[in-house]
């Protein structure tokens, strides 16, 4: 019997079904909604099953049957994606679907560089990135939402492996003009009554608190934010100093204003950057291209001037 329906309307369909709306799902495969609308309407009538339910205050619902539909065409689309992987393989090819991880606290400088070089390298393989913190990175990892993660070695679990690429190690990030500007490097100790602007995001609070838990001080914490941007311009305009390990690619805030970045002296370990995997006894063409493409770009591109490449 010939198949009247295409891998392209199931990834639609599961795209609405994870989203719970054609909007959003729309959004997310980069088509119109309705191209997206129609490939529902024809796998319900292909398959005679309603997939969801319409609310017009609260979107889509998946019927109980839909959430059937949607396990199985889910599990379709990924033996359909490794069929790439195999069929690059074979060919000796970089193909197919790569979707990659970022850690957000540096996305922004690391990640729209990297991926244009790399899709101009390799214009077959269909690119994916998210921006998440360290927790939601690992749990992508865990439950096979991503290839890879671009991130810090911290808190990773013993099913996943690392590629270590950079030593990054922690610096003070102070305003233009603070007494402690013109310092070689800053102690915990001098650090201890200034107020501290945290980068308050999971793993990497405990990271940084933990230079001052070792040496039994209390940070001084005036204010708190999960997004580094805003803590580069809290900074800036003297709300206190931040600590971080990823330098940005010129010492100014996002709001124009200048920052000062000083090494933090002590016992704190360097972080390193590095591309997180799941263990696998097997490594696709594709995840071993991205690796090997950003150790070449840590080298090329020289970011993070505090940093060191591992060799």
């Amino acid at each position: 019997m010939p198949l009247r329906f295409t891998l392209r309307q199931l990834e639609y369909f599961v795209a609405v079904g994870e989203a719970g709306s054609i909007t959003k799902a729309a959004e997310q495969v980069n088509v119109s909604p309705p191209s997206i609308s129609a490939s529902i309407a024809q796998l319900e009538a292909e398959f005679g099953v309603q997939l969801f339910v319409r609310k017009h205050s609260h979107g889509l619902s998946l019927t109980a049957g839909g959430r059937v539909f949607l396990k199985e065409a889910a599990r379709l689309l990924a033996d359909a994606d490794a069929l790439h992987d195999i069929a690059g393989d074979i060919a000796e090819k970089v193909r197919g679907p790569l979707a990659v991880g970022c850690l957000l606290t540096f996305a922004q400088i690391v990640m729209p560089t990297l991926r244009a070089k790399f899709e101009r390298a390799y214009p077959e393989v269909r690119f994916r990135q998210f921006e998440r913190n360290q927790g939601q990175l690992l749990e992508m990892l865990q439950r096979g939402e991503i290839d890879a993660a671009l991130t810090y070695d911290l808190e990773l679990s013993q099913d996943t492996t690392f590629e270590p690429l950079m030593l990054v190690p922690a610096y003070v990030m102070l305003p233009e003009g603070h007494r402690f500007a013109g310092k070689a490097s800053i102690t915990t100790e001098e650090l201890a009554d200034e107020p501290m602007v945290l980068l308050d995001l999971p793993y990497s609070r405990e990271y940084f608190l933990s230079a001052f838990q070792m040496r039994g001080i209390r940070p001084n914490i005036a204010e708190r934010t999960g997004d580094i941007a805003v803590m580069r311009s809290m900074v800036a305009n003297g709300f206190g100093y931040g600590i971080a390990n990823m330098r940005p690619l010129n010492t100014l805030a996002p709001d124009g204003k200048p920052l000062v970045f000083v090494p933090l002296a002590g016992d704190l370990r360097p972080l390193t950057m590095g591309v997180a995997l799941p263990n696998a006894e097997h490594r696709t063409q594709t995840v071993q291209a991205f690796i090997d493409h950003c150790r070449r770009f840590v080298v090329e591109q020289g970011v993070f001037g505090s940093g060191r490449v591992v060799e």
